[in-house]
């Protein structure tokens, strides 16, 4: 019952539409349909390919909204994986699913980190080379992977941060969609707060930019392949 109460007062075009559930004569938990599949299945697809670089920061945006949304309610997901990453029919966008080990935050700082699905909870063992990757790009995931927890951005830093490397990447900035540059997103606060102190309200709701690119930095996608 706490994955209904919590999916419920949330809502983003990033997370899952919960529409209802019963408790007879089982516990059902119904939502949206999303037929795309999860971002492993769609990620081990293309190998040995990588994806376009408008694809990979798109979702990259996708998982940092989802995310900045529970934060501004103050959940914690808790599990956040390629498997529990959905995209919609036509593979455009990625959501969020699986709340079962979300919590509040007051919950949250009582428990141990121990939780979610081991294999994915230190990433710095299998964390990959930063090498040969354009350098706003390694500025995000270093920025990301410091081991002061203060000192890494949240998330709505690092939408802003994609935001940016997103506009870099085309040739100028009327190719880029009306949408990005709208106040919806407009930077937070400078005392935006991060995981530690997580905000109140939400209003963010974001389109992920979609697009084509001849230029691809391979090193990018070794990485993005590997994180997932």
């Amino acid at each position: 019952m706490r994955e209904v109460a919590t999916w419920s007062r949330v809502q983003h075009k990033n997370l899952a539409k919960f529409i209802g559930a019963c408790k007879v004569p089982m516990m059902v938990i119904v939502t949206e349909i999303l037929t795309g599949g999860s971002l492993r299945k769609y990620m081990l697809n293309k190998r040995p390919g990588s994806l376009d670089m408008h694809v990979a920061i798109g979702f990259a945006l996708d998982i940092a909204r989802a995310m900045e949304c529970l934060h501004s309610h103050g959940i914690i997901h808790r599990d956040l994986k390629p498997e529990n990453l959905v995209l919609t029919k036509d593979q455009r966008t990625l959501k969020l699913v699986d709340f079962g080990l979300a919590r509040e935050e007051s919950v949250t700082e009582m428990m141990t980190a121990e939780t979610g699905t081991y294999r994915w909870m230190a990433p710095e063992n299998v964390r990959p080379s930063l090498e040969n990757l354009p350098e706003d790009l390694a500025i995000i995931l270093s920025s990301c992977w410091m081991e002061d927890p203060d000192a890494r951005p949240n998330f709505s830093q690092i939408i802003q941060m994609l935001l940016h490397y997103f506009s870099t990447i085309l040739p100028s900035k009327s190719m880029i969609p009306s949408r990005l540059f709208t106040d919806e997103n407009a930077p937070m606060s400078p005392d935006s707060p991060g995981t530690s102190a997580l905000m109140a309200v939400c209003n963010y709701t974001g389109d992920t930019p979609r697009g084509e690119m001849e230029n691809k930095p391979k090193g990018f996608f070794f990485c993005f392949n590997q994180c997932y």
